[in-house]
């Protein structure tokens, strides 16, 4: 066996890091995190200084016990997992595992640290290392004993006030406020009308337009014309002002310089791949994590191909820099060179800054070479953050903006602006996106034709434009997560998993590429920001991320910063459970009154979504209820829209001697035709379907019901049905498999059975569930439990005798950090013990 063990997180950096240590080393796998908290209620134990109890997650059990195989035999154990906060705590989280079952005693354990995968980094880190960074490990213990306190007692509060099932995070919050927050601002917008002027020019050499810009002698702005009246009365004084011409009266010709773009950080890495590639934040990070840990390039073998994917830095190595240089003297021309390295500064303070920005391992590896080796989604990703390294550190690119202001008169004036490229520098390798476009951005690439003082030039038409101003946009992933980063809310690493825990609690809802709040999501947020206004507020959540920081480098202490947040959100959480009002929680809105029986309209939320109610539940004995359609929200719907959710079920007329209905049922809408139910099709609308497309689709689902049965056999119960993943077997309470190679139609009977008896399986209930078997009577059942409850007893004991030794050995594995497991495994043994007998 190898006397160096090194750990590494993924299988496939272990897989790539192995090539480059020899025979000597064994590079294993973690798997990601090897523990986590107790997923119960006192995992972190803020009267025992926040002990936090641990136990071995269990999908990673078998890695952890390869791990401690492998550490038997070996002399010096090096942990090598991923170089932030998380990486830390893993490799802390395996040492306390090593330690407790006593395979360190006369090993060596150290950390060593690398944020790209090559054989010069690898190596470079070997010799290079260090104890585990107790700082760092203590900032992530104490995110995740914040995030852990938070959620076990604010999520118990929204399932007793708003509905079950739902989770307040300290750090999904905040972002899911910002996404409402955008929405009400939309919902509140309203438009103002303006109108805008144009000159169209037709100079001999090229023709151009012109903006107006002082109307009557006064600057000319947005709102100085906001009805059509006025326009066409400028428009008009302009025409007979201009008199077929404008006079250039100013030419302003201004040259700058645009910077590059600093090189790639988690953020900005996020923001580009959604705007330029389309992709998610979710997705970048699979990708680049890819690209980190390794990819097959022909000769060379296994080889990561980007540097660390998380990181706040925007710093480059000297070696890196040399090499980027070289490539950009190669392929541009030393013209594109500057004398020296640009260098770029970050806002960041925390403990990640140490990383380099996200690079290429080697700028010498162009796009073009490595492209056939990649996927698709690999070789984008690659090549964006080529292209970012290699033009950060290119010379500026030369704009040169002409501005020409021509007269229409005395009064008037019109500005025409056209920017164009002088030297394209770092453009002719990249150029940042953008979320929005300024007027500057319009001007880009427009180019006018030469024109100086005092020439006339020909005008062809004046007209006006209405315009009306527009709410700001929803957020895009790339929005939201410059906007989490510009408040500095979570960190870059964490943004991926903040918008997928929105998306799978289904708070928010994508519209396009947009974020659109849901009812629910609306719900949680406004009561959270009601009466948690502190903790969802965007500064506090800022200061905690930095406290945290402070932590990671050691200049704050974790259990007082832990302290001074428990006690005051322990106590508000106390309070809010027991005064606030479920509906007021909910936003439960009244619209109006029913006109036919005169009761109030309101919309609530309930289990199952929004819905509208007719009637007060205090002085109503009977009340009326309605599902809100697709694409409603209980936040902006009238009474009148309202109202007409009431009308179904609604009757559409007569078929084959039987009522014709649709209505809205716990599986969506359906048609109804006497006991026959048919799923009504997406682009069906139950509101407004009519009698011929409803008796269409009932036909239609009888029609497959009678093409079910294949085949029956006389006497029995076993028929061959055709099921939705093709023919099978079924005597009503087994399924069985009919091989691919058999005609169905032709089976014998005794073919049949002999099927169901090698490949019958329990039918499932709708859900995926075993059907349930049927009730027995009273009577039976009392007799059955008579007869059964001695040889129960005996059983019992037998399974808590079993449970009990179970859940010890399951506490032996249990820890605590900075203070010891209370419950001792015999209490808990007999706990199970009693509760199972």
């Amino acid at each position: 066996m190898a006397k160096n063990l090194l750990i590494v997180e993924s299988p496939a950096k272990a897989k790539t890091i192995n090539k480059y240590l020899g025979k000597d080393f064994t590079v294993l796998a973690s798997y990601g995190h090897v523990r986590d908290l107790v997923p119960k209620e006192g995992a972190v134990d803020p009267d025992n200084g926040f002990a936090m109890r641990y136990d071995l997650i269990d999908k990673n059990e078998k890695h952890v016990d390869a791990i401690a195989k492998a550490a038997k035999g070996a002399d010096a154990l090096y942990l090598a997992t991923d170089p932030d906060r998380e990486g830390e705590a893993i490799s802390w989280h395996i040492a306390e595992i090593l330690k407790e079952r006593g395979l360190l005693k006369g090993k060596t354990l150290q950390r060593v640290v690398f944020t790209e995968i090559t054989p010069r980094a690898i190596k470079e880190a070997m010799t290079q290392p260090r104890d585990i960074a107790s700082d760092l490990v203590d900032a992530q213990q104490a995110r995740r004993a914040l995030d852990y306190l938070v959620g076990f007692n604010l999520s118990p509060v929204l399932w007793r006030k708003v509905q079950r099932g739902l989770s307040a995070g300290r750090v999904q919050s905040p972002a899911l406020r910002m996404i409402v927050e955008r929405e009400e601002e939309i919902e509140a917008f309203i438009a103002r009308e303006y109108w805008s002027v144009e000159a169209e020019c037709t100079h001999p050499s090229q023709s151009f337009t012109a903006k107006l810009n002082k109307l009557d002698g006064k600057k000319f702005e947005q709102f100085t014309i906001t009805n059509g009246e006025d326009a066409e009365a400028a428009r008009q004084r302009l025409v007979q002002a201009a008199a077929g011409a404008l006079h250039v009266t100013d030419v302003a010709s201004k040259e700058r310089k645009r910077r590059p773009a600093a090189p790639f950080t988690t953020s900005t890495l996020q923001q580009e791949a959604a705007r330029k590639l389309g992709f998610t934040t979710r997705k970048t990070m699979q990708v680049a994590q890819k690209l980190y840990e390794g990819v097959a390039i022909g000769e060379e073998g296994t080889v990561g191909l980007i540097s660390y994917m998380r990181t706040d830095s925007v710093a480059l190595s000297q070696d890196a820099l040399a090499e980027i240089r070289d490539v950009i003297a190669r392929d541009f021309g030393t013209r594109a060179l500057p004398d020296k390295p640009n260098t770029y500064t970050t806002k960041s303070k925390n403990a990640q800054e140490a990383h380099e920005a996200v690079r290429p391992t080697s700028a010498l590896r162009t796009p073009a070479q490595v492209a056939r080796f990649l996927s698709d989604d690999e070789r984008k990703l690659y090549e964006l953050v080529w292209r970012r390294a290699v033009a950060s550190q290119m010379v500026p690119a030369t704009l040169n903006t002409v501005s020409v202001d021509l007269a229409a008169g005395s009064e008037h004036s019109f500005r025409a602006s056209g920017t164009t490229v002088v030297d394209p520098g770092f453009l002719a390798v990249y150029e940042e996106g953008k979320d929005t476009k300024t007027s500057e951005d319009e001007d880009e690439g427009r180019k006018l034709p030469a024109m100086k003082i005092g020439d006339r030039i020909p005008l062809e038409r004046i007209h006006a434009d209405q315009h009306f101003t527009q709410p700001p946009p929803r957020f895009t992933e790339a929005a939201l997560v410059k906007a989490l980063e510009e408040y500095g809310i979570g960190r870059p690493s964490t943004y991926a998993s903040i918008i997928q825990t929105l998306l799978f609690r289904k708070y928010v809802e994508m519209e396009g590429r947009s974020f659109r709040p849901s009812d629910v999501g609306r719900a949680v947020s406004n009561f959270l920001s009601s009466h948690f206004t502190r903790y969802v507020d965007y500064d506090f959540t800022a200061k905690m991320e930095d406290e945290l920081d402070a932590v990671s480098r050691g200049e704050e202490e974790w259990i007082p910063l832990m302290e001074k947040f428990w006690g005051p959100f322990k106590e508000l959480v106390d309070d809010k459970t027991e005064s606030v009002d479920r509906s007021e929680a909910t936003g439960a809105r009244e619209l109006g009154t029913d006109p036919k029986s005169g009761k109030p309209v309101s919309v609530r939320l309930g289990r199952y979504g929004p819905y509208a109610q007719i009637g007060d539940k205090d002085t109503d004995e009977k009340l009326e209820f309605a599902s809100l359609r697709p694409g409603q929200s209980m936040h902006t719907i009238e009474l009148g829209d309202a109202l007409e959710l009431f009308k179904l079920p609604r009757k559409l007329g007569e078929s084959g001697g039987h009522e014709v209905s649709v209505g809205i049922g716990r599986f969506g809408p359906f048609a109804k035709r006497g006991s026959v139910y048919a799923s009504l099709k997406k682009e069906d609308d139950p509101y407004t379907i009519d009698l011929a497309r409803a008796v269409f689709l009932i036909e239609e689902k009888e029609e497959i019901a009678r093409n079910r049965i294949i085949k029956e056999f006389p006497g029995s119960d076993i028929q061959v049905l055709n099921g939705r993943f093709g023919p099978y077997l079924s005597d009503g309470k087994l399924n069985g498999r009919i091989p691919k190679d058999r005609e169905p139609a032709s089976l014998t009977l005794e073919e049949a059975q002999q099927l169901m008896e090698t490949t019958g399986k329990p039918m499932r209930g709708r859900f995926g569930k075993k059907a349930a078997a049927k009730k027995e009577p009273a009577v039976k059942k009392a007799a059955a439990k008579k007869a059964t409850d001695q040889p129960a007893k005996k059983a019992a004991k037998k399974v808590a005798k079993k449970a009990a030794k179970k859940t010890a050995k399951k506490a032996a594995k249990k820890t605590v950090k900075k203070a010891p497991t209370t419950a001792p495994a015999k209490k808990a043994a007999k706990t199970v013990a009693k509760k199972t007998a």
